[in-house]
């Protein structure tokens, strides 16, 4: 899409960027993204507004459009929905890994029996950020079977990026409740709040300001599509100039219903500064993951 890797390119060189760094990525085995995309694809009559799937392209392809988008370092968030599943997830997301020098190394985890193990496993081959998705997995994140789990990750200081707002729609364990006791008993763990909460903005927001290890992802926010949906309260752009340095850029490409360079507009024109947008877009993740300083 060379219209979409040239508007990249431009907003970049302003900045002066070496590269983006999108935390909210996903990369998945086939027939696991299959069925996300035939979730998205039943989305439309779900919330009124239609889900098209804008780089529905095979892995190749997809890879190879995020370098071309200036990418220079992504995710393979992955996530099991039933027990049985996450090791097995584990491990095609560490072949991705090494096969993928770009992509931090994911992992993910679900309550069930071994948990423990396999996520210890899953630290000692390199893991450097875990995903966990209480919508789609409707469990509590304050599970017993998940104590010792959260509880190594916050001593092994490694990001989860956690979906627990309450959209596009509610489940049983969404929303900042389970979250905050989590974070009561793991205050040091270091945890991503995906799509920034959506739809409880000002809830997790609150927890990010009692919680200095808790950041925030833009996946989504602020772009037309999501604005119909929930919008974000324009009372709390403030709070969000404030939190500027835990606030990280996440897409969720490939499932995005529009192009990629729209979640770029949409950060652009809150009109927070160059300053902000740099830190989002690159220097908060880089620090948060220990990249190296690219070229400018």
């Amino acid at each position: 899409m060379p219209a979409t890797a040239e508007a990249l390119r431009v907003f970049r060189e302003r900045l002066g960027l070496p590269g983006l760094v999108d935390v909210h990525t996903h990369f998945m085995p086939e027939r696991v993204l299959a069925k996300v995309w035939d979730y998205f694809d039943a989305v439309g009559p779900l919330t009124g507004i239609e889900w098209p799937i804008t780089y529905r392209h095979e892995e190749e392809r997809r890879v190879a459009l995020l370098r071309e988008f200036g990418v220079r370092a992504f995710t393979s968030m992955l996530y099991p929905h039933k027990p049985g599943m996450a090791a097995w997830l584990n491990a095609w997301a560490a072949d991705f890994a090494a096969r993928t020098p770009d992509c931090l190394h994911t992992a993910t985890f679900f309550p069930e029996e071994g948990v423990a193990a396999y996520t210890e496993r899953a630290v000692s081959d390199g893991a450097q950020v875990f995903k966990a998705h209480l919508q789609v997995g409707g469990y509590d994140p304050n599970d017993d079977r998940l104590d010792p789990v959260w509880g190594l990750l916050a001593e092994a200081r490694i990001p989860v990026v956690v979906h627990c707002g309450s959209g596009p729609a509610p489940g049983k364990y969404t929303g900042p409740g389970p979250v905050a006791r989590l974070l009561a008993r793991h205050p040091r763990l270091p945890l991503v709040v995906a799509h920034m909460g959506m739809p409880e903005y000002t809830d997790f927001l609150d927890l990010a300001g009692r919680h200095p290890e808790v950041r925030l992802d833009t996946t989504m926010v602020f772009t037309d599509f999501s604005e119909r949906l929930a919008a974000f309260p324009t009372g709390e752009l403030g709070r969000l100039a404030d939190l500027g340095d835990r606030i990280l850029l996440g897409t969720d490409f490939p499932n995005l219903p529009y192009p990629y360079e729209h979640q770029l507009e949409a950060l652009e024109r809150l009109d927070l500064g160059d300053d902000w947008l740099r830190a989002v877009c690159h220097d908060n993740a880089a620090r948060l993951f220990g990249l190296a300083p690219g070229p400018s």
